[in-house]
């Protein structure tokens, strides 16, 4: 199996944090920042670390990313930066982007340009992100806490046609449901009794463990 690859942009804590991660764990790694003592830094730990001018299009486009499963931007200090970058990384065609945003307003705007997921990151999350995007867990999830996140989760093909109450996902999968989206309509008390549908979303809330677990790919 091919290993997947992936363009980290910004040194910083988080960034350095989610390369290292990734290159210990077997992916190939593109470090990319502006400031060549960060670069140095990184060197040894990465597949490949670039200082280059993140602001400018050609040297984008020179750093042949096209083919990349996934792009990580960490510029979070820089907003021109991080938006330009991120609108970049979707017109070359890389499948999934993730941004580090320093507020809300910052946020919505990653958003409008393409990113696929925001986060408001430390350290320790730049590792567990890092671990998701390798196994493929892509979720967008709302860290409650260090242990416990809460997150939308689509129903998968085995539960169609099951209810919450035969599913008993708090015995079998160790998370709580608490909301139910269908038809653009969010119902916080949903009837245990209910059978799921192909389009529902759950809310649901549970330790990081048991939600990637979960976004792995184990069915009921």
């Amino acid at each position: 199996m091919a290993r997947k690859e992936f363009v980290v942009f910004g040194m910083g804590r988080f960034g350095s944090s989610v390369a290292k991660t990734l290159s210990e764990n077997g992916c190939q790694v593109l470090a990319v920042d502006m400031d060549q003592s960060k670069i140095e830094l990184i060197a040894d730990a990465v597949t490949y670390a670039v200082c280059t001018d993140v602001t400018d299009v050609d040297a984008i486009h020179s750093l042949g990313i096209s083919n990349f499963d996934g792009a990580v931007i960490a510029i979070g200090g820089n907003l021109e930066a991080s938006v330009m970058v991120t609108i970049l990384a979707k017109e070359l065609g890389i499948p999934y982007i993730l941004a580090k945003a320093r507020n809300e307003l910052h946020a919505k705007i990653l958003k409008k340009v393409g990113a696929d997921m925001v986060v408001f990151p430390e350290k320790e999350t730049g590792i567990r992100i890092a671990h998701n995007l390798m196994e493929g867990n892509l979720f967008d999830a709302i860290e409650l806490s260090t242990q416990y996140s809460m997150m939308d989760f689509s129903v998968p093909e085995d539960w169609i046609g099951k209810s919450l109450r035969q599913l008993n996902l708090r015995a079998a999968k160790k998370i709580n449901v608490i909301g139910l989206r269908r038809d653009g309509k969010l119902d916080i008390t949903p009837e245990a009794d209910m059978p799921l549908e192909a389009d529902d979303v759950l809310i649901i809330i549970g330790k990081n463990h048991a939600l990637s677990k979960l976004t792995g790919g184990t069915g009921a």
